[in-house]
């Protein structure tokens, strides 16, 4: 009875290891916007092929990214008390583990983009991978402060690659959904450095709050959050979207940015992780927004 209790802790530690891995709320969230691309690319409904199997595909080479991020970040994630509990640095899993599992899935990815989606697909989400998980993570995050706002590309391009699997080209219009995704990163991951940015400093990585200190930091994200209002006006000016979504636009970034002048006035790194939090949902809800105002 105790061997198949340990037995199966084991195993429900492995899974769970392997699925933190995928960074599975980052993943969530890269998926939706993608998905939301794939609604915004046509006046009805998707067809079911790219809807289902683009949904897959870029998902699981998001999670591919993230286990190597996982890998070539495990020195750095040791020293963090944010990162620490990661399989990795934790123990739960090995170098070759996260490797073979990364690699596995990601060729996964690849062959059902190319096969079952579209090659431009395919080669976009590649891309992105490459441009993650290994231009971001070993390069831009260690050389300097600028690395999120130049490694933002990565991630904003979900919303183009959703189009894309729709209909096999890049369209202005998803250029938009990717500025908006861009210009949100910067404010974003600001926030969670300026509470965390001891941490980093101790893992000798060089975000904004740790080479230009938290006030410069926190002035940094009003003036992206205003940007960001601003070219989140666009869908609506170029007559991508209507009303209700520049309602919307205006609403949320106002909200998104009471948070940012709000961090800009204390030290508090309380208020830092709200303004993080909230960033997240100002995303969520705003391609939301997009899609509901797409088909009303």
């Amino acid at each position: 009875m105790s061997e198949q209790i340990i037995k199966n802790t084991s195993t429900d530690i492995g899974w769970k290891s392997y699925y933190e891995l995928c960074k599975p709320k980052v993943v969530m969230l890269i998926v939706f916007t993608a998905v939301v691309g794939m609604f915004l690319a046509v006046p009805g409904m998707v067809p079911w092929q790219p809807l289902i199997f683009g949904t897959i595909g870029i998902g699981l080479a998001a999670s591919s990214a993230a286990a190597i991020n996982h890998y070539l970040d495990q020195k750095f994630d040791a020293k963090m008390a944010r990162t620490k509990g990661r399989p990795l640095p934790h123990g739960d899993l090995n170098g070759k583990q996260v490797l073979g599992f990364a690699f596995s899935i990601g060729i996964i990815a690849m062959l059902i983009l190319v096969f079952l989606v579209n090659e431009l697909t395919a080669f976009l989400t590649f891309l992105s991978l490459i441009g993650y998980a290994v231009v971001y993570t070993v390069y831009l995050k260690h050389a300097t402060p600028q690395n999120i706002v130049i490694g933002g590309a990565a991630g904003a391009a979900p919303p183009v690659l959703g189009w894309c699997a729709v209909t096999a080209t890049i369209d202005p219009h998803a250029l938009l959904l990717f500025l908006i995704i861009f210009i949100w990163t910067p404010p974003h991951f600001w926030a969670l450095a300026v509470a965390r940015r001891e941490e980093y400093a101790k893992a000798d990585i060089p975000m904004l709050p740790v080479t230009h200190g938290a006030e410069f930091t926190r002035l940094q994200i009003v003036f992206y959050t205003v940007l960001l209002i601003l070219v989140s006006l666009l869908p609506y000016l170029t007559g991508m979207s209507g009303e209700l979504y520049l309602v919307a636009a205006i609403g949320l970034g106002f909200w998104f940015l009471y948070y940012a002048v709000r961090l800009k006035k204390t030290a508090d790194d309380a208020v830092a992780m709200k303004t993080f939090r909230v960033s997240i949902l100002y995303l969520m809800i705003i391609f939301s927004v997009l899609l509901i105002d797409h088909y009303v």
